[in-house]
């Protein structure tokens, strides 16, 4: 297909991916890779709006390839699902053998502000962090720069608990919210859509091998890692 033919409409719960988009970075051959990012809640009210009623609608399987998942790209939205899905395929591709246990716990949860480990890789001892909320964003990467903690993989999400509490989603009221830790809550949802999938490692999902074998090449090619990186830029606070 024609690239100038796609239309690309992205659906976010993260109110940044609307700068995200327009980043120069995003451009393939001088076409935008991503036309329109909306939150969640706009896309909410575009369907109120437009008078779609889903539970009147018949069920479809998704287009290929996008209705092909792994459990491991479902738990990117919560604080550590992106660095326990990172985990998953570095520790079967490093130590050449199947995980016994898919879970890393440790890098779970809301209930410290930066979450430790360490774990047996390759017959090294792999230090890792994770942190949501840039308040501990800050206090993590200062343990860092001073010396303090060393680690080989750390992970930071803006907003905290992760991508499920980002500024684009659907705003609870008090009633909820007083009683309710919403974070958790659509967090446990995101882990429990993974533990029910049988594909649950994204190195093994055949969408992404596919892409690999036909089109990056090998992982960290020079390709994949122009076209699957940004680097950083300083800009102004308003």
């Amino acid at each position: 297909l024609d690239p100038e033919k796609i239309f690309v409409v992205s659906i976010m719960p993260c109110t940044a991916k609307k700068f995200e988009a327009s980043r120069p970075e995003q451009k393939v051959n001088g076409v935008r890779t991503i036309d329109v990012a909306l939150t969640s809640r706009e896309f909410a009210k575009l369907i109120n709006r437009m008078g779609v009623r889903f539970n009147e609608l018949a069920d479809e399987e998704f287009d290929a390839p996008f209705g092909i998942a792994s459990g491991a790209g479902h738990i990117f939205g919560a604080t550590g699902g992106v660095m326990e899905a990172a985990l998953r395929t570095v520790a079967e591709v490093v130590d050449k053998k199947p995980l016994e246990k898919l879970e890393f716990n440790d890098v779970r949860g809301v209930e410290e502000d930066i979450k430790e480990a360490t774990y047996k890789i390759g017959g090294m001892d792999i230090n890792v962090a994770v942190a949501s909320g840039l308040a501990n964003a800050k206090k993590l990467l200062e343990k860092v720069v001073s010396g303090e903690k060393q680690y080989h993989f750390v992970e930071i999400m803006a907003c905290p608990g992760g991508c499920v509490n980002g500024g684009g989603q659907i705003i609870q009221p008090s009633s909820v919210t007083n009683y309710i830790d919403v974070r958790v809550e659509r967090a446990k949802g995101l882990y429990k859509e993974d533990s029910g999938m049988t594909l649950r490692k994204s190195h093994e999902n055949p969408v992404v091998k596919e892409l690999y074998d036909s089109y990056f090449g090998e992982p960290g090619s020079h390709k994949a890692h122009h076209i699957l990186h940004t680097s950083y830029s300083k800009r102004n606070k308003y």
